[in-house]
C-alpha cells in the first residue's frame, strides 16, 4: 500500500488514480466517543453483563470517525457527498481502541451533467491498531475536476 502524508489533500478527480491506495492518520477513542443512550454504550454495569464485558463505541460514532479521517486524503474539496452504501459492521469497537482507516479509490469518472465536475467512488476500511477490520463502506463524491484551480481561486 503506497504511503502518503496525512496533511496530502488529494481533492480532484484528475489527479486520483483508480485503484489507488491511501492509508489515513489514526485517532484514539475516549469516553466522549459514546455519545447514544443505548445502555451498551452508556452504562457500564450494564455492559459488563453483555457478550463484550464493557461499553461499546456507537457504530455510528465509529462511522463517522473513520469517514472523518479519510477526507484530507480523498475528498477535501468536495462539493458534494452523493452517497454511502455497503457499511458493514465487522467488530465492535471499545473506548481506548486506536482507529485507523484505508482506502481505495475504485471508480472516476466525468460528470455526465455537470462538465466541470467528477465523481470519485472509494471503498474504505475502518482497522483497529492490531490490524483488526471493524468496518467498511463504499462512498461517491462530487469533486472539481481541476483542483488547482480551485485552490488558487479559495486559497485552499
Amino acid at each position: 500500500m503506497q504511503q502518503r502524508p496525512e496533511h496530502l489533500d488529494r481533492a480532484g478527480a484528475q489527479p486520483l488514480p483508480a485503484h489507488e491506495q491511501l492509508r489515513h492518520p489514526g485517532r484514539r477513542l475516549h469516553g466522549l466517543s459514546r455519545v447514544d443512550c443505548a445502555p451498551i454504550h452508556l452504562d457500564a454495569h450494564y455492559s459488563s453483563k453483555t457478550e463484550w464485558g464493557r461499553p461499546l463505541v456507537c457504530s455510528l460514532v465509529a462511522l463517522s470517525i473513520v469517514g472523518g479521517m479519510t477526507v484530507r486524503s480523498t475528498s477535501g474539496l468536495t462539493i458534494a457527498n452523493l452517497g454511502w452504501c455497503d457499511i458493514v459492521l465487522e467488530a465492535p469497537v471499545f473506548v481506548g481502541d486506536t482507529l485507523h482507516a484505508e482506502t481505495e479509490i475504485t471508480e472516476k469518472r466525468l460528470s455526465r451533467s455537470r462538465s466541470d465536475n467528477g465523481i470519485v467512488t472509494c471503498r474504505t476500511t475502518g482497522l483497529k491498531a492490531s490490524g483488526e477490520r471493524v468496518l467498511h463502506y463504499t462512498r461517491s463524491f462530487l469533486v472539481p475536476t481541476d483542483a488547482a484551480a480551485v485552490r488558487d481561486e479559495t486559497g485552499y
